[in-house]
C-alpha cells in the first residue's frame, strides 16, 4: 500500500489514528492491485457497465430530521425542523433538503429500514449480513462480491473503489473486506488509514509519476515486510500492478481538481465539521465527484463516507446544530451527483444508495442530541432504472418503529445485486471451504418489488 500521511482523526469512541492517502489498498507491492490482476478480466464482463455508488453516513443519520418528519409529535420528539412539499404530491422531506425535494421524482425514500444490529460500524452497510455465524472466510463486501463475479471493466481501473477512510478497529467507515471472495478482490482504498509498517515515507501523488523513485520506495517496503506473509505471491503481479497505478486513466479519475469550477461549485466545496472532529467529520463533497469520475473510468462499485452523524449533543453541538451543517451539504452533493449522472446518460445504469448503520432516538435527550436507534432507519436510492418517485414503508407517529412495509438491509442489497444483473436465487460464491454461499438469504429477502 502506498500512503501519504494526512492529518489526525479523533472520534467520540476515543479512537485516534493518523490518516493516510493510499494508492493501492490492502496488499500491494502491487500491495493491493493484485485484485485486478488475479481476476480473470475477460470472464463474465457485461457489455453494459452497470454500477453502484454507495454513500455511508457514518454514525447514523436522524431519520426524523431528514425524510420522516413528525410535525404532530410532542415537541421532545419532533425537533426543530418542518416538512416541505416535494415535486411528487403527497411526499414531503425535511426543510434542510430543498434540492432533493425538487428531485423526488428521481428518488426512492425508504422510511422503514430494519435489521440493524446497532453497532457503530459500516459492517451491515457493506453486505447486509449480521456479524454472527459468518461462513468460513467471512462475508465479502458488496464491491468485492461484484469484483469476484464480474471482474474489472478494464485493466486500468479497479472494479471496486472505497473512498472512505477507515478509523482504527471500530469499523467506522470501513472500506470493506473481501471475505471469502479473496484478497484479489479487496477494495482499492485511496483514502484509508494505514499502519506504519506499510507507509512509503516521503511519497506523494507527484512522486508516483517518478517510476524510479516509486520502485526504490517499494524495494524498501519489501525489505521491511520480508518476514511477513503480506507479500506472498506478490512478485507475479508486481510489474503489472504498478503499470496500472501509473496509468493516466486511474490517476485522472482520482484527480477531481481537473473538473471545471462550475461543476465543483455545483457539488459544493466541502467543509470541516464544526463539532471539532477534524478529518473524522469532513464533509467531503469532492468525493461525490470522484465517485462519478471513477464510474466513468470503469469502476463497478464506488463507496464513500460523508461527514460524522453521531450527534449525541453537547459539547459537540446539538443534533440540530450539526444537522444544519451536514444535511444541506448532503443535499447539495447528492443532487449534484444525480443531475450529473442524468446529464451524462449514466443514471439508468448507476444506482445511488445513501444510508447509515442505524437511526436516531425519536426522543431528544437532555443534551439536545439524539442517541442510537437500531429499531428503524432510513435510506435514499436513485438511478438504476428503478421506479422512483415513491416512499417505501412508514413508521408510527413518533418515528419509533416501522408500521408499514419494513425493509431489511438484505432486501436493499438484493435490489443492488438485481440492478447489477444478478439473480440472488441462483448466484453463489464459494467460501474458503469450497461451499457455495448465496449473496443474501434469498429464501427470506428478495429485491424490493415496488421499485424494480
Amino acid at each position: 500500500m502506498l500512503t501519504i500521511q494526512g492529518s489526525r482523526m479523533s472520534h467520540c469512541d476515543g479512537i485516534d489514528r493518523r490518516s493516510f492517502l493510499k494508492i493501492g489498498g490492502l496488499a500491494m507491492g502491487g500491495l493491493s492491485l493484485p485484485q485486478l490482476l488475479r481476476a480473470e478480466a475477460n470472464n463474465g464482463i457485461r457489455n453494459s457497465h452497470k454500477s453502484v455508488i454507495m454513500v455511508f453516513l457514518s454514525g447514523g443519520p436522524p431519520h426524523q430530521d431528514m425524510v420522516d418528519l413528525k410535525p404532530e409529535a410532542p415537541v421532545e420528539y419532533r425537533g426543530e425542523f418542518s416538512p416541505i412539499n416535494t415535486n411528487v404530491p403527497g411526499i414531503d422531506v425535511g426543510e434542510l433538503m430543498p434540492l432533493l425535494a425538487q428531485r423526488m421524482d428521481q428518488t426512492v425514500v425508504i422510511r422503514s429500514l430494519v435489521g440493524s444490529e446497532g453497532r457503530h460500524s459500516a459492517y451491515q452497510c457493506l453486505h447486509g449480513h449480521p456479524t454472527r455465524n459468518q461462513p468460513p472466510g467471512g462475508w465479502p463486501c458488496f464491491g468485492s462480491a461484484i469484483s469476484k463475479l464480474y471482474g474489472p471493466v478494464n485493466r486500468e481501473t479497479p472494479a471496486v473503489v472505497a473512498l472512505q477512510p477507515k478509523i482504527g478497529g471500530s469499523g467506522w467507515r470501513d472500506p470493506g473486506q473481501p471475505g471469502f471472495a479473496g484478497m484479489a478482490h479487496a477494495p482499492f482504498a485511496p483514502n484509508a488509514s494505514g499502519t506504519d509498517n506499510l507507509v512509503l515515507d516521503g511519497m506523494n501523488l507527484k512522486k508516483l509519476r517518478d517510476r524510479k523513485t516509486l520502485l526504490s520506495k517499494i524495494d524498501l517496503l519489501r525489505r521491511k515486510l520480508d518476514t511477513t506473509d503480506a507479500i506472498d505471491g506478490m512478485d507475479t503481479y508486481y510489474q503489472q500492478a504498478f503499470d496500472i497505478l501509473m496509468s493516466g486513466k486511474l490517476a485522472t479519475a482520482l484527480d477531481f481538481e481537473q473538473e471545471d469550477a462550475t461543476t465543483r461549485d455545483r457539488y459544493g466545496r466541502g467543509s470541516t465539521d464544526p463539532a471539532g472532529y477534524g478529518d473524522a467529520g469532513w464533509l467531503r463533497n469532492e468525493d461525490f465527484i470522484v465517485a462519478r469520475r471513477l464510474i466513468e473510468a470503469g469502476a463497478r462499485v464506488v463507496s464513500l463516507s460523508f461527514g460524522r452523524w453521531d450527534w449525541h449533543g453537547q459539547p459537540h453541538g446539538t443534533n440540530f446544530d450539526n444537522a444544519r451543517d451536514h444535511i444541506p451539504a448532503l443535499d447539495q452533493a447528492l443532487t449534484a451527483l444525480m443531475d450529473d449522472l442524468k446529464e451524462r446518460g449514466m443514471d439508468k445504469d448507476t444506482t445511488v444508495l445513501v444510508w447509515g448503520e442505524f437511526g436516531r432516538t425519536p426522543r431528544i435527550n437532555p443534551r439536545g442530541g439524539r442517541d442510537h436507534w437500531p429499531r428503524v432507519a432510513c435510506a435514499l436510492m436513485s438511478g438504476g432504472d428503478m421506479r422512483t418517485g415513491q416512499v417505501i414503508g412508514a413508521t408510527n407517529a413518533r418515528a419509533e418503529h416501522a408500521t408499514k412495509r419494513p425493509v431489511h438491509f438484505q432486501e436493499v442489497f438484493a435490489t443492488l445485486y438485481h440492478n447489477m444483473g444478478l439473480n440472488v436465487d441462483l448466484t453463489t460464491i464459494e467460501d474458503t471451504t469450497g461451499r457455495p454461499q448465496y449473496l443474501v438469504e434469498h429464501t427470506k429477502y428478495q429485491p424490493i418489488s415496488e421499485i424494480i
